[in-house]
């Protein structure tokens, strides 16, 4: 199993560790566990084509882990998602900040977790928007995003962004004037068919929106549809 994606799991619950490793490896991953941030530590973080991490747990929390992880060149590029039952908004908010890919609240389905994964999984190559009609580069004046290397620049510097603020940025960029709904985001930036609420799109939006700055206003809400991008 060379080739085979390798998973980490990552939480001090270890029935519940033990079993989504079970199924993560019936569904034909290599997937390896870890009872506390510490454990992971220990481990070569860097083989890792995944992380599952939960937030709560011993001296070092996910939170903390998933931080060492993102300041580390060699484990940045790792995705992360984050299970945990810290479900309000700011706990969301904080951990898409850090970097996460994703972010499950427990309880939660396996079914619905393996379908994050897969979606995950398919973006970490430096997914570009999935709508091969849209141009490689796109702009609104000193507001530049290309699809090529993932970057997005004002005024020649650059603006980090997430994976999935992206892409949704990309989307409305790409299509100036054009709304989008919340369930058309939902279908574009996160595809497989997983109960993602509507606030996940509202909450990067809302991110995005603060990182770009004065262009931040060129991103309208349209009351009780969606979003769109007017130049």
């Amino acid at each position: 199993m060379e080739n085979a994606i390798r998973i980490l799991v990552v939480d001090d619950e270890e029935t519940l560790c033990d079993a989504l490793a079970f199924n993560l490896q019936a569904e034909g991953y290599v997937a390896d566990t870890a009872y506390s941030a510490e454990d992971a530590l220990a481990m070569n973080l860097a083989v890792y084509d995944l992380v599952l991490l939960d937030i709560m747990m011993g001296e070092i929390s996910g939170l903390q882990l998933a931080r060492i992880m993102k300041a580390n060149p060699v484990t940045a590029h790792v995705p992360v998602i984050f299970c945990t039952a810290k479900d309000s908004e700011d706990d969301m908010i904080h951990g898409l900040d850090l970097g996460a890919d994703d972010y499950i609240t427990k309880p939660y389905s396996l079914k619905a977790v393996l379908a994050r994964v897969r979606t995950v999984l398919r973006r970490t190559g430096g997914a570009a928007p999935r709508d091969a009609a849209e141009p490689a580069t796109v702009s609104c004046r000193g507001l530049v995003l290309s699809a090529r290397n993932h970057s997005c620049t004002i005024d020649g510097s650059e603006v980090k962004l997430p994976r999935k603020e992206f892409e949704i940025l990309f989307k409305l960029v790409s299509n100036p004037g054009k709304v989008f709904s919340r369930a058309q985001l939902l279908a574009e930036i996160w595809p497989d068919e997983v109960v993602v609420l509507d606030r996940v799109v509202d909450v990067n939006i809302t991110r995005i929106r603060r990182k770009i700055g004065d262009y931040g206003k060129n991103i309208v809400t349209r009351s009780g549809y969606g979003y769109g991008f007017e130049e």
